[in-house]
């Protein structure tokens, strides 16, 4: 299964969701680009909760990458804010719509088309800030991330990332009563091919999930320090009632 290219395969659905609307694909306005150039923002790393302004250094000059983090959407606002972003994404449509703001907003942002399993496309210490949303699910190996994110960040560069705390990946449909458990984790569809054959059949991308040994004790082994965490609920589905799913984190490199 993994000489299809899950990957591939991923950058293809994400394009296909977005066709179809996808609420993670949709670029700020602009009047929501002005609002943020005169101070009024937020900006998301997973579904509902906004990333603290604290966890925010001045964004002044800074180089900033957002990691799988096309769309339109925190990039913009991010740039508002007086950084120079970067954006590397492997959905080709979420670059469009990055080039698409960046034109209608007349601002400069590097556009680059790159597969987040390899070795990301930058030089080693390069960046003051990572911003990474929730899209670590759509890889297998979370550990070759976080040993990137470090190489290219400066020393006391930030690390902002959304994860999936593994719990959505136990139920096959969490919109109905009663939840019926039906997966175990951890949730590889390439090393299970029902698995992945279902997903395929319901146009889901190959997603995967990870354990927090990999999501923060990954980022531990790299060299990373964690500073802070929060979590979040789903915002949609039966689920979001009961149990956060996600976290973020704010990491330091050294």
């Amino acid at each position: 299964m993994e000489q299809k290219k899950y990957t591939d395969v991923n950058s293809k659905t994400i394009d296909l969701w977005i066709k179809n609307g996808w609420e993670w694909g949709i670029p700020i306005s602009h009047k929501e680009y002005v609002k943020a150039m005169n101070g009024e923002w937020n900006v998301l790393l997973t579904p509902k909760k906004f990333v603290p302004k604290n966890w925010f250094p001045n964004l002044k000059d800074k180089k900033l990458l957002g990691l799988a983090c096309g769309g339109g959407q925190q990039m913009p606002v991010f740039s508002a804010l007086g950084a120079n972003p970067t954006v590397l994404d492997y959905s080709d449509k979420q670059l469009i719509s990055e080039k698409d703001v960046a034109e209608r907003e007349k601002y400069y942002i590097e556009i680059v088309k790159a597969d987040m399993t390899k070795k990301f496309p930058f030089d080693n210490d390069l960046f003051d800030l990572i911003f990474h949303p929730v899209s670590n699910c759509f890889i297998e190996d979370v550990y070759h991330v976080w040993n990137e994110c470090f190489r290219v960040l400066k020393s006391g560069g930030v690390l902002m990332a959304g994860m999936d705390n593994g719990l959505n990946f136990l139920f096959d449909d969490d919109k109905k009563y009663p939840l019926t458990v039906t997966n175990k984790l951890p949730f590889n569809p390439l090393k299970n091919i029902e698995q992945y054959k279902k997903l395929e059949k319901d146009n889901d991308g190959i997603q995967f999930s990870h354990t927090m040994e990999e999501q923060i004790g990954g980022q531990l082994k790299a060299g990373l320090i964690l500073k802070d965490i929060y979590e979040d609920y789903n915002n949609c589905g039966i689920l979001r009632e009961y149990a956060p799913s996600y976290i973020a984190t704010l990491s330091i490199k050294p």
